[in-house]
């Protein structure tokens, strides 16, 4: 007998094409309930036309993965460094300029607060990048989760197959309480603090975070970091007194020349326990492609357990940091530089620490004296190269025809362990897939627990 535990996303996604095919109700129909609630989201009023599936094994394996991940790469400083993270930081591709912030503020354990962007191939879930800290874009994506639901087709189809999804804002929140040692029915009060430059146009947007952030207990308050000040043993907003300061501004930010002296202050008063930071900056390091590269580099296997080898092996692909040398492709020993230009269809070009899709250059798009360009150019700076995986394409329906798109299946995780997906997708599967270069988004459901 099925259950719902033991169906497979195929068949529920051919049930729902089918069904909706049957039921008479036009794809602009459901786009033009839905794309209203998607403006200043997560979505910038981008909408597929309809959910996404995955079967209650793939949760399973997915969150049973994603923590195998977070304690492989925050194992990283121990297990190939000494426990030097000023070694792993350069070993990322971290500038010294940026060292010292970054390993200020009173780290603590890598923090579990991360996103996995991933394409899903034939053989599963690959993941291309980790994003930590505060390059954590679709904690509001549940909000399409809940506006499909309501439309009647989608509505019946998720109750139908007895569906749900995990909202990414419970583990959010669990993850925050958690790792800034606060008591449950505390209610912290929060700066939800960006950059000066960034905080201009993202000012809006933070105060609807404020709002559904508030049912969790968390008395949020936007900012930029400018306007925090430290006196009298705590740091203060105004004249609030503030528990926790949320990063959202990124590592990039502390290239800005201001960025020492507005961001110090802060860490001074976190090392004195005078506030609790999140996410520590350390964070962007596991977060960074450099450290994907640490992960799958041959170099580093004997620091690893068989078992823990296999499932690094099944959802990595391979990526190396940009030096010269050889490298094992395939279990043969190749010049880097040379099976790079041999496979320039195969490859793609990556800064290490740069987000939404910047610096990156796809081999199967990039002429070959380009290619060889910025290949010279990468070399030994702060760059990876990653084998190309080509996603499964879906099917999603139109008013005039049945359209494929290729995504990018982004997977929260906290310590609640796996923690909601956001999913964006293309047309064209030779492009990247970000919403920041007009990627399209949508929500996933799956079974839930029971017989």
């Amino acid at each position: 007998m099925t259950t719902r535990q033991s169906v497979t996303a195929e068949a529920l996604t051919e049930a729902y094409l089918d069904g909706f095919a049957a039921s008479g109700v036009a794809p602009s129909e459901i786009l033009d309930a839905v794309l209203p609630c998607t403006v200043d989201t997560t979505y910038f009023g981008r909408s597929l036309s309809r959910p996404v599936f995955l079967s209650y094994r793939q949760i399973e394996q997915l969150g049973a993965d994603l923590r195998l991940l977070h304690e492989a790469l925050a194992a990283l400083p121990h297990r190939i460094f000494g426990g030097s993270m000023t070694a792993f930081a350069r070993a990322v591709g971290i500038t010294e300029a940026q060292i010292e912030l970054v390993l200020r503020g009173a780290p603590g354990p890598a923090s579990k607060m991360s996103r996995a962007d991933m394409y899903l191939d034939e053989q599963g879930f690959r993941v291309l990048e980790m994003n930590y800290g505060a390059a954590l874009g679709g904690l509001d994506g549940s909000v399409l989760n809940k506006v499909m639901v309501e439309q009647p087709f989608i509505g019946d189809f998720v109750r139908q197959h007895e569906l749900g999804y995990v909202d990414p804002l419970d583990g959010l929140a669990a993850t925050l309480f958690d790792e800034c040692g606060l008591a449950p029915g505390s209610r912290p009060v929060v700066a939800l603090a960006d950059w000066p430059a960034s905080f201009e146009t993202l000012e809006q947007s933070l105060y609807q975070s404020a709002a559904v952030l508030a049912p969790y207990g968390l008395q949020c308050y936007p900012c930029h970091v400018g306007q925090l000040r430290c006196a009298d043993g705590r740091v203060w907003l105004g004249e609030r007194a503030i528990d926790v300061v949320y990063r959202l501004f990124l590592m990039e930010d502390l290239l800005d020349p201001s960025g020492p002296g507005l961001i110090d202050p802060v860490l001074r008063a976190a090392e004195r326990g005078e506030v609790a930071l999140f996410t520590p900056m350390d964070a962007d390091l596991y977060g960074s492609k450099g450290a994907l590269a640490l992960l799958s580099d041959e170099q580093y296997r004997h620091c690893y357990p068989a078992g823990e080898l296999a499932g690094l092996d099944r959802i990595l692909p391979w990526t190396r940091m940009i030096r010269p040398g050889r490298v094992t492709v395939a279990e043969r020993s190749v010049d880097l530089f040379e099976h790079a230009l041999a496979a320039q269809p195969e490859l793609i070009i990556k800064p290490t620490m740069m987000h939404g899709g910047i610096g990156v250059v796809p081999g199967w798009l990039t002429s070959a004296d380009e290619w060889r360009q910025q290949l010279e150019a990468a070399m030994d700076g702060p760059y990876v190269l990653q084998r190309r995986v080509r996603p499964t394409a879906e099917w999603f329906p139109a008013d005039d025809g049945p359209q494929q798109w290729s995504l990018n299946w982004a997977a929260f995780f906290g310590s609640l362990g796996y923690g909601g997906m956001y999913v964006r997708g293309s047309l064209d599967p030779d492009q990247t897939v970000n919403m920041n270069t007009g990627a399209t988004g949508t929500c996933c459901f799956h079974p839930v627990a029971g017989d």
